[in-house]
C-alpha cells in the first residue's frame, strides 16, 4: 500500500508527466467544446456559448489546482494523508460538494460590486462576463504556476471590476464593497493565524508540555475534538448545505452542539482505549489528530465545493441565461445540469492533474506541521468563517488557512526564541571552567524539537548544566532556528501574490473585453 501511495505521489509531481496533465485538461475542454456544441446547435451566437462553456471549464479547472490545496494541504504535511489519498479524497467531496449542495440559482455579479443595469448595450453584458471568467482564469493558472495560493473569489471579482470598468466607465463600480475586498486581505489572514496559534498554545499548555501527556490528552483531547466536531457541524450548516436546507445561525449552532455532544463521547472512549498502549510522548498524541484531520479535510472540501464552484459557473450560467433569453443583463441565474457538471468535474480534474503543486507549499514548504499543528489549522479555517459570517466581515477561505499555517509557525518560532532566552540566562549564571564538560548537552539542544528543549532546559537549570555559545553564536542560532520555522521567501511572494490578485485580473479582464467587444462588433 505504502509502496503504491509512493507510486502515485510521484506520478502527480513528476516533471515529466507535465505534458500529459497538460494533455489531459485539453482533452476535459475538448469535451466540453464537443457536448455544449452538440445542443447548441440552432442558438444564435452558439459559438460565444461553446467558448464561454470551456473558459468555464478552465476556470473550474485552475479552482481545483489552486484554492484546494489550503483544505488538504495542512493534512498531507502532517503525514494523515498521502498526496495521492488527499487528491483522491478532495476531488470526491469538492465533485460532490458542487453538484449536491451547490444550488439551483448562482449570483452572476460577485458582492455586487458592479451594477451592470447601467450598461447601454446589452451584448455587452455577455461580452463582459467571458472576458472576466477568462481572465480570473489566467490569473489563477499564473499563481498556480508561481506556486503562490491565491483566493478564487478576489479573482473573479477582479475580473468582473475590471471588465465592468471597460464595458460601463468607473461609475459602474460599488468602490464601498471594494473596500471590504481590500479590508479582507488583512483581516482574513490575521484572524485565521490567530485563532490557528490561540489553539496551538492551548493544546501545549494543557497536554504537550504535562509530565503525563497520556493522561492530559484523555482529559483535553476529547473536547478539542469536540469543539472542532461543533466548528464543522455549523460550518457545514451554514456554508455547505445552505441551498439545500436554510437554517439559521442558531439553528446550526444547535446542530452542532448535538454532533459535538456525540463527538466527544466517542473520542472519549477511544482515547481511553488507546491510552493504556500510547506512547507518553508528542508523537504519541499526535496520533489521536489523525482521523479529525481526515474528516475535516473531506468536510472542507465538500463546503469549499458548495461555495466556490460559483466563481466558474456564476458567469457561465449568466452567459447561458443571456444567450437563451436573446441578449441582456442576468444579475442571478439557474443552473443547468450540464453547467454544474462543468464546474465539478472541472474541479476534480484541476485538483488531481495541478493541485499537488500548491498542496505540497501549504503543507509542508511554508513550516513544518505536524497533526496537532494541522488540526489547529483546520479548526481556524470552520471558526474564522462562522465568525466572520455573523460580523458581516469579507473574509477568504485561502487567506484564512494561509494565515493559519503563518500563525502556528509563527508560534513556534516564538516559543523557539522565548526556550533559547531562558537558555542564555542560565549559561550567564555558571562558571566558564564548566563549559567544557557541557558540549553533549549543546549537541542534544541543536537537535531538539521545541517540546524537548523546554526538559533540556530544566535538567539544566537541576543539574548546573550550561551550552558554551558565545553572543554572535546564540544570535546566529536563533536565526538559523527562525528561519527553519517560516520561510520567509514564501511569506513575502504570499502576500505580494494576495495583494495584486484584483488588479491583475481586472487589468486582464479589461483588455479581454476590449479585445472580444472588436471581435463581435
Amino acid at each position: 500500500m505504502a509502496r503504491s501511495s509512493s507510486f502515485l505521489d510521484n506520478l502527480l509531481t513528476s516533471p515529466s508527466t507535465e505534458r500529459y496533465r497538460v494533455g489531459l485538461s485539453v482533452l476535459f475542454l475538448l469535451c466540453v467544446w464537443l457536448v455544449v456544441g452538440s445542443f447548441s446547435q440552432g442558438l444564435p451566437n452558439a459559438m460565444l456559448l461553446m467558448a464561454a462553456a470551456v473558459i468555464g471549464g478552465y476556470m473550474a479547472i485552475n479552482i481545483g489546482a489552486n484554492d484546494v490545496a489550503n483544505n488538504v494541504g495542512p493534512a498531507v504535511g502532517s503525514g494523515a494523508l498521502s498526496l495521492g489519498a488527499a487528491v483522491l479524497l478532495a476531488a470526491v467531496f469538492e465533485a460532490a460538494g458542487a453538484l449536491i449542495a451547490g444550488g439551483d440559482v448562482v449570483s452572476t455579479i460577485k458582492g455586487g460590486i458592479i451594477d451592470p443595469t447601467s450598461l447601454e448595450d446589452p451584448r455587452a453584458f455577455v461580452w463582459l462576463m467571458t472576458a472576466a471568467l477568462l481572465a480570473g482564469a489566467l490569473w489563477l493558472n499564473l499563481a498556480t504556476w508561481m506556486g503562490a495560493p491565491v483566493s478564487t473569489t478576489h479573482s473573479i471579482v477582479g475580473g468582473v471590476l475590471g471588465a465592468g470598468i471597460a464595458a460601463g466607465g468607473w461609475a459602474i463600480a460599488d468602490w464601498a464593497v471594494m473596500g471590504k475586498i481590500a479590508a479582507s486581505w488583512v483581516i482574513s489572514p490575521v484572524l485565521g493565524g490567530a485563532l490557528a496559534a490561540l489553539f496551538l498554545f492551548a493544546i501545549k499548555k494543557t497536554v504537550l508540555y504535562r509530565q503525563n501527556l497520556v493522561s492530559s490528552a484523555r482529559t483535553f483531547v476529547p473536547w478539542l475534538v469536540a469543539i472542532m466536531a461543533w466548528a464543522f457541524a455549523t460550518y457545514l450548516m451554514i456554508k455547505g448545505v445552505k441551498k439545500i436546507v436554510k437554517v439559521d445561525m442558531v439553528e446550526a449552532s444547535v446542530i452542532g452542539l448535538i454532533v459535538a455532544g456525540v463527538v466527544f463521547f466517542v473520542m472519549r472512549t477511544l482515547v481511553g482505549r488507546k491510552a493504556s498502549t500510547m506512547e507518553n510522548s508528542a508523537q504519541g498524541v499526535n496520533t489521536l489528530f489523525t482521523w479529525p484531520l481526515i474528516f475535516a479535510a473531506a468536510l472542507l472540501s465538500f463546503a469549499h465545493g458548495a461555495n466556490d464552484v460559483a466563481n466558474a459557473i456564476g458567469p457561465l450560467a449568466a452567459i447561458n441565461d443571456a444567450i437563451q433569453a436573446g441578449g441582456g443583463v442576468v444579475t442571478s441565474a439557474k443552473i443547468p445540469l450540464w453547467v454544474m457538471l462543468v464546474g465539478a468535474l472541472g474541479l476534480a480534474v484541476g485538483l488531481m492533474l495541478f493541485g499537488p503543486r500548491l498542496i505540497k507549499t501549504v503543507g509542508s514548504e511554508i513550516t513544518e506541521l505536524d497533526k496537532t499543528r494541522a488540526f489547529c489549522i483546520a479548526l481556524s479555517a470552520a471558526l474564522t468563517v462562522i465568525l466572520a459570517s455573523q460580523l458581516g466581515l469579507p473574509v477568504s477561505s485561502t487567506h484564512i488557512a494561509i494565515g493559519g499555517v503563518f500563525g502556528v509557525g509563527f508560534l513556534r518560532e516564538y516559543l523557539k526564541s522565548n526556550y533559547a532566552t531562558q537558555l542564555h540566562k542560565i549559561i550567564e549564571q555558571h562558571d566558564p571552567t564548566d563549559q567544557e564538560r557541557l558540549k553533549p548537552f549543546l549537541d542534544d539542544f541543536r537537535n531538539a524539537s521545541v517540546e524537548e528543549m523546554e526538559k533540556l532546559l530544566k535538567q539544566a537549570k537541576k543539574k548546573k548544566q550550561q551550552v558554551p555559545l558565545s553572543k554572535s553564536e546564540r544570535k546566529r542560532l536563533k536565526k538559523i532556528y527562525r528561519e527553519e520555522m517560516v520561510k520567509r521567501s514564501h511569506l513575502v511572494k504570499i502576500a505580494a501574490a494576495w495583494i495584486i490578485t484584483v488588479p491583475a485580473s481586472a487589468i486582464m479582464a479589461a483588455f479581454l473585453f476590449f479585445t472580444l467587444r472588436g471581435l463581435m462588433v
